[in-house]
């Protein structure tokens, strides 16, 4: 894959930023689209992805710089300067972002994540794309015909067949995405979608992490994603516990009122 799409003058159009672009592009069209199906504010969305995606960048690198602190130490401006980031850092930033941003707004921020993380995902399959086009965030040398293998990338070993773990991810994103827009159809449960999204999202990310081969940082012998996806995962349980019985607990209250009317 080439990774320079157009080159003009001093300025380069990189595949891997074209398809963050692309992506929060899309996200954001989703959102607006789905807020105004469901008479939720698209200034609100528009707010949203703006501060997600500036706030997940950063927060992104800031893991990225924990995650390296070694290297960020030794020196900190390369490690800053680099195309490493971490994605869970971003998405808890992001995350972060975005109830801020409600609260300020007086909007509900349950609501609005539960409208969002469809369109994350989807930001997330082009994301991933772009990591295909640089070659950064590769897998293991494979024989399989599913193999690629590289000749312009700066990341990955050119010329060696790899698993496609980037693609594996986009593809993984792309389904959670379309998961997630089926349960939000088919649910009135306040915050399932929101905790479906991050169980899916850890666990598929657990499973793609074993088959990368570039270096990212460890806890032990896991991953740092890996480590960072355990916790996500009870997160997201915890999240998804609260969503069934908090609404049980709605209905028993409904009705008892509703048996109180009938006796008055």
């Amino acid at each position: 894959m080439w990774n320079d799409w157009l080159t003009i003058g001093k300025f380069t159009i990189h595949g891997y930023g074209a398809c963050i672009a692309i992506g929060l592009l899309m996200a954001l069209w989703m959102s607006t689209v789905r807020a105004k199906k469901r008479n939720m504010s698209e200034d609100i969305c528009y707010g949203i992805v703006f501060c997600a995606a500036i706030f997940g960048f950063l927060s992104a690198k800031i893991m990225f710089c924990i995650v390296e602190w070694r290297a960020f130490l030794q020196d900190p401006w390369a490690c800053l300067s680099s195309s490493g980031f971490v994605v869970f850092g971003g998405i808890t930033g992001g995350s972060l972002a975005i109830v801020i941003y409600c609260l300020i707004k007086k909007a509900n921020a349950l609501d609005y994540l539960e409208l969002v993380v469809p369109s994350v995902a989807l930001a997330q399959a082009f994301g991933r794309l772009g990591c295909f086009m640089a070659g950064c965030c590769y897998g293991r040398p494979t024989d399989s015909p599913i193999g690629i293998a590289f000749s312009h990338s700066d990341f990955a070993p050119n010329g060696v067949k790899l698993i496609p773990t980037q693609l594996i991810s986009s593809v993984g994103n792309l389904i959670n995405m379309f998961l997630l827009l089926w349960i939000a159809k088919n649910t009135k449960k306040r915050g399932t979608v929101l905790a479906c999204y991050v169980i899916f999202y850890s666990i598929g990310r657990f499973f793609v992490e074993m088959l990368r081969n570039d270096e990212r940082g460890s806890v032990g012998s896991l991953s740092t994603s890996q480590f960072y996806g355990i916790f996500s995962l009870i997160i997201g349980l915890g999240i998804f516990v609260w969503a069934m019985t908090h609404k049980e607990k709605e209905v028993e209250a409904v009705a008892l009122e509703e048996e109180k009317n009938e006796e008055v």
